[in-house]
């Protein structure tokens, strides 16, 4: 309780302010959020190299709360600190010291520099520079204000935090600095005990505990990786060899045929000059990254590699072949890797002899862009290997969440449920756009069907036939189609084609509703027996597909296919764009009551003409909602 009586930061920071000695904050490591604020309190500083300064509270669903929207405007401008706030930046002592907020960097020894700094503005004498006693100005701050919040509306899409933020800093213009203040703090006190920051802090810290595995201390011995090897040039190989060499990891990129492997030369060169056009990186840093791959047509070149990472066509019989080549040329102790996005992993290591070496590494494509990386543990993957495949995910700057193996694993998995349950709602009578619109309003950039067409149609509709042709025991004469499989068969596989669920014009993205799918899928309901369409509201669109994926994340918990809540969390909002302000779709689910969902479930299930056993509610959900537990 005595943490909250006065004086509190506030009343250090004003007391600092008045001081007639001046005050010269000496930073070194990181002064990020209330460690800067703190400095810019002081009237000068001064940073060792390789400082990092900034406010990222925004990434928390927050806003600077110990005066940052109101000095640093005063201190740095309006519109440079607008974006430190907004962007949540952090930026090193170099740009620091250019935007003026350091006065000097010092060289060798830090606290000796600031005291020589320190009696040299104590020897000038006169007034010192008080933040609170500066006025934050900018021309024509109305119409500034006013694109910036249409700006940030479009690019942080939902997101409370940054408009929160824009506020704050538009009162620095325009108030005293006190009234500034207590508007700063009235803003902070709405949103700290908002669904939104509360969802985004528990990714702060989801982020982290995903890195932890159970029974593998954190200092757990590790394979050395200095050199890897990537079979498949293609999209997704290509792009994991991008990732591997931005973290300056030599690459051998191996394929079949020179005119495929040209084609992926290319098309890497090609997604590094965009970078270099855009002047996210230079041209020596482009040379010394296509330096680091190496193209082969033979997988004699792998014969060095610390790890080989496959990215070939997801068929168990191209997999099986893969897997038996690199088991005869690869070094003991050497790492193999599949990329594959739903195989048994335990199958493709039994085609060596060395299962314990064998992982999976889940790339999310573009591989080169995407954070998330499912590493799925087979049931015989040796510890140091599985902390080896956790440790350099950090090192190409990768979020890693440990997946067990199932058909799909953490993510497909899920999202198959998600479109079974986008495709219930499909065939009892709402249309594509109305479901993809409520996708939207919740917070989704796109809805389950526009992904579709900008994924490719045809790629769903060759699983399904596939899964069909494979399907053994109480699976086998299953109906596994969809509606889609309908468009894929009259050519629209979606963008690519021109059409899909909807239809495109040259050279434009923009879904267009085309009446020619409303009446293939009067057919369709016809045809599987959907007499009676009924209407659906947004809210049960949502609820239902919603609903559907946190109950498989609950049987995917169950069995221990994922470690922990969180995690399944992790793995859809890096690579499915759950929306972050949700949190993820176990704590959306904990955020509405488990006990709703529940009752909303059964609901559901008990529905005429409902897949019963699909609907019902997991055990273990069933079970905390009981309890009243939450998955987190």
């Amino acid at each position: 309780p005595a943490s909250l009586l006065p004086p509190g930061t506030h009343n250090v920071r004003m007391a600092m302010d008045a001081s007639p000695k001046p005050i010269v904050a000496a930073i070194h490591g990181s002064a990020l959020g209330g460690g800067l604020e703190m400095a810019l309190a002081c009237h000068y500083r001064v940073a060792a190299p390789g400082t990092q300064l900034g406010l990222p509270e925004v990434k928390r669903g927050l806003l600077p709360g110990g005066g940052g929207t109101q000095r640093l405007p005063r201190l740095v401008g309006v519109k440079t600190a607008l974006r430190m706030i907004v962007e949540g930046e952090q930026i090193d002592t170099a740009r620091a010291k250019a935007i003026g907020l350091v006065d000097e960097i010092i060289e060798g020894d830090l606290r000796a520099g600031a005291l020589a700094f320190a009696r040299k503005v104590a020897a000038a004498g006169g007034a010192h520079p008080v933040m609170s006693r500066k006025a934050a100005t900018i021309e024509d701050g109305a119409a500034f204000f006013k694109a910036e919040g249409t700006r940030i509306e479009k690019e942080k899409r939902g997101l409370e935090a940054p408009l929160a933020c824009l506020a704050c800093v538009e009162a620095a213009t325009r108030l005293p600095f006190d009234e500034g203040i207590e508007f700063e703090r009235a803003r902070f006190r709405a949103i700290l005990e908002g669904v939104q920051s509360k969802a985004l802090r528990h990714i702060f810290f989801a982020e982290r505990e995903a890195a932890r595995i159970p029974g593998i201390a954190d200092d757990a011995p590790t394979r050395p990786i200095r050199k890897v090897g990537v079979l498949g040039a293609g999209t997704m190989g290509g792009g994991i060899a991008m990732s591997l060499a931005n973290a300056g990891i030599p690459v051998v990129l191996l394929e079949t045929k020179q005119e495929a492997l040209d084609k992926g030369l290319a098309t890497i060169r090609k997604n590094y000059e965009g970078s270099l056009k855009k002047g996210k990186l230079t041209q020596a840093t482009l040379d010394e990254r296509m330096a680091l791959i190496t193209p082969t047509l033979g997988y004699a070149a792998f014969t060095e590699v610390d790890l080989a990472i496959e990215a070939v066509f997801e068929s168990m019989e191209v997999k099986q072949q893969v897997f038996e080549a690199l088991d005869a040329v690869m070094k003991p102790g050497a790492i193999l890797a599949s990329n594959t996005s739903a195989l048994d992993l335990d199958a493709i290591a039994a085609y060596t002899k060395r299962p314990q070496d064998v992982i999976g590494l889940h790339f999310f494509s573009p591989a080169n862009v995407m954070r998330l990386l499912e590493v799925v543990r087979g049931a015989q993957t040796a510890p140091d290997v599985l902390a080896t495949a956790m440790a350099l995910a950090k090192r190409i700057k990768k979020i890693a969440v440990v997946s067990g193996v199932c058909d799909g694993f953490i993510g497909n998995r899920i999202l198959a449920r998600y479109g079974m349950a986008a495709n219930d709602v499909l065939n009892r009578g709402a249309s594509p756009q109305q479901i993809d619109a409520a996708l939207q309003k919740f917070g989704f950039a796109m809805g389950i069907f526009r992904v579709g067409d900008l994924a490719g149609l045809d790629i769903g509709w060759a699983g399904r036939k596939r899964r069909a042709a494979a399907a053994v025991g109480k699976d086998a004469g299953k109906d596994f189609s969809v509606f889609a499989d309908r468009l894929c068969e009259a050519g629209r596989y979606g963008q690519k084609t021109g059409a899909g669920w909807y239809r495109y014009e040259a050279g434009k993205r923009e879904p267009i509703p085309d009446p020619a799918v409303d009446e293939m899928l009067t057919r369709y309901r016809s045809d599987k027996g959907y007499t009676t369409p009924r209407k659906f509201s947004d809210a049960e669109i949502v609820e239902r597909c919603m609903y559907a994926m946190v109950n498989e994340g609950a049987r995917i918990l169950e069995q221990g296919i994922a470690q922990r809540a969180s995690d399944i969390d992790i793995v859809y909002l890096n690579g499915y764009g759950f929306p972050l302000q949700r949190g993820g779709p176990m704590l959306y689910a904990d955020q509405v009551g488990l006990p709703n969902v529940v009752r909303a479930l059964k609901r559901i299930a008990a529905e005429p003409g409902a897949d019963a056993a699909f609907w019902t509610p997991a055990p273990l959900l069933a079970r905390l909602a009981e309890e009243g537990k939450p998955f987190n």
